[in-house]
Parts: C-alpha cells; structure tokens; sequence
C-alpha cells in the first residue's frame, strides 16, 4: 500500500508565528534588584491554536491557557498571549488596564479579516459574515464591525428580510469558497448585490485543493488535526465527499490497520493547526501498517 502525504498539508504561517510568539514570550524575563530575574507568567487567551496535544505540550511547559482575562495573574508583568484566531477589542484593553503585558498572536489573515468588517461598516454597510456562528474567529471578526452583525454559513441561514439598505461580506478565513459562493449567489437571487471582501486564507485554499484532488486519486484518505479545528473538519468534509473512506484523527495511536486491508493507496493531508511532526509520526505508521499488511498477504 502507498503512503501519498497532500502537496499543501500542516500548520500554516500564521500558525507557525503564534508558536513563535509564545517561545519568544516564554523566554522573557522580570527583572528588579531586589529579586534578580524571573521568567514572566505567560499565558493564552484561551487555546493559542486548535490544537490538543500542542496546547497540552505547552501546559506542561508552564504556559498556561486562561478562560477570561480575569484569570490572569497581572503582578511582575504577566504575559498575555492572544490566539492566532483573535479576540474582540475590548480583551485587549482590558488586558492591558489590568497591567499584563500583550503579544498578539493574532494570524495576520484574520487581522485582515477584521479591518475588513471595520471597514465595511464604516461605509455604512449592514455586515455579514460567513462562518461558524460562536467560533472565536468569527466572533472576534464580528466584534471589530461593531453593531450587529449578521453570522451564517448556509443560505437558509439567512433572514427572510436582509437587515440595511447595502450589505458587506467577509469570511471566516477558513471557510471553503464554496460556502461563500453559495450565499452571494442566494443574495443575487433576491435582488441584493452584495459587497465581497473575499477573506478566504490562500493556505487554507491550498490545503483544500490539493486534499480533493489526492483523494480522487487513493483509496482513502487520514486527515490529521485537531476535532476543534474547523479548518481540519472542513477538511475531512471535502475528503469525505470524494472517498467516503476518510478518517479524521488527532494522533497516530487512532489509526485502526482493519481500514486498509485490502488498498492500495491512502493519502494524508492536516490541517493548518497541525504541527509537521504530528503529521510525520502518521505517515510513519502508515508505513509500518503497510508493510505489515504487505507481509501477511
């Protein structure tokens, strides 16, 4: 049986920078003559990225995740890291009010994303955004349009009376073109012409493209990443139309030899959380389960 690993798989740039950030803010130190140099409390805004085992590799390492701003420790300069998917802009005011010092690990995509819905708004636009409705992205993205903003993902998610005289749109930066496709042309339908900014991440189009187009040529597909990612799910949602053999798993340990009995080739892609050694020890099993079929056959 043939491993085949997607062109585009694993964490992206964004992803890459905000473990970056946090190595950087992990190795800052307080200093003060009366006690010499410590290194700083850091901590996440909740999950840096969506990612189980690394956030619980950093746990280990003392770089804890927080639910609130308030469960922060402020004294000595406390860090405060905030995930790669945004935060509203009151969290960082408020961080900063209690004293903790802030390094935005916000993916620059999403950033884009956000000045987009700001601006939009600004123009006097009702805003709507295509996405995940209580994903931290998407509310972070909503947050900066200020007002009301409308959220859905699907077009019977949308009301039957279009709030406003214009409507803005961006996206969640992980969506799939598809689903932005889908409610500009059901907006079209009713008369409303609607204007795009289009915030789909190019990583995540990468990943997407080039995972359809490897399960249209395997017998099966594995999906590496975490469950609480959506761009993972998105993933597997894509494989899955293709090769209903599609198996989404966090860790190598879940890979069951019984699926691949019998094929000849499986392919793996990841999502854009999912560091390259995660994707490597899948792949690495794989094999093992390969030969192994291969020599009891």
């Amino acid at each position: 049986m043939r491993v085949l690993l997607s062109e585009y798989a694993g964490a992206c740039y964004g992803v890459e920078r905000a473990l970056s950030l946090v190595e950087k803010a992990a190795a800052t130190e307080c200093c003060d003559l009366a006690d010499g140099c410590i290194a700083r409390r850091v901590s996440t805004l909740g999950p840096l990225i969506h990612n189980p085992q690394v956030v619980a590799e950093l746990e280990r390492r003392g770089i804890h995740e927080a639910a609130t701003v308030a469960e922060v420790a402020d004294t000595r300069g406390g860090i405060l890291v905030i995930r790669s998917h945004g935060v509203t802009p009151d969290v960082i005011e408020e961080a900063e009010a209690r004293g903790l010092v802030v390094v935005d690990a916000t993916c620059p995509h999403v950033s884009k994303a956000q000045a987009a819905a700001r601006e939009l708004r600004e123009q006097g636009m009702s805003v709507l955004v295509v996405g995940e409705t209580g994903h931290p992205e998407v509310e972070s993205i909503s947050a900066h349009a200020g007002g009301d903003v409308l959220v859905v993902q699907e077009p019977d998610d949308l009301p039957k009376q279009m709030p406003g005289q214009e409507t803005g749109i961006v996206v969640q930066t992980t969506q799939a073109p598809a689903a932005l496709d889908a409610i500009v042309n059901e907006l079209k339908r009713r008369g409303i012409k609607p204007h795009v900014r289009n915030t789909i991440c190019s990583a995540t189009l990468k990943r997407q493209q080039s995972a359809e187009a490897l399960a249209h040529t395997v017998d099966a597909m594995v999906v590496v990443g975490g469950r609480n990612s959506g761009n993972t799910t998105r993933l597997t949602q894509i494989c899955s139309a293709v090769t209903p053999a599609t198996y989404h798993i966090e860790t190598p340990d879940e890979l069951n030899p019984e699926w691949f009995i019998g094929l000849e080739s499986v392919g793996v892609t990841a999502g854009a959380s999912t560091p390259q050694k995660q994707i490597d020890a899948v792949v690495q099993l794989l094999s093992c389960i390969a030969d192994r079929i291969a020599n009891e056959s």
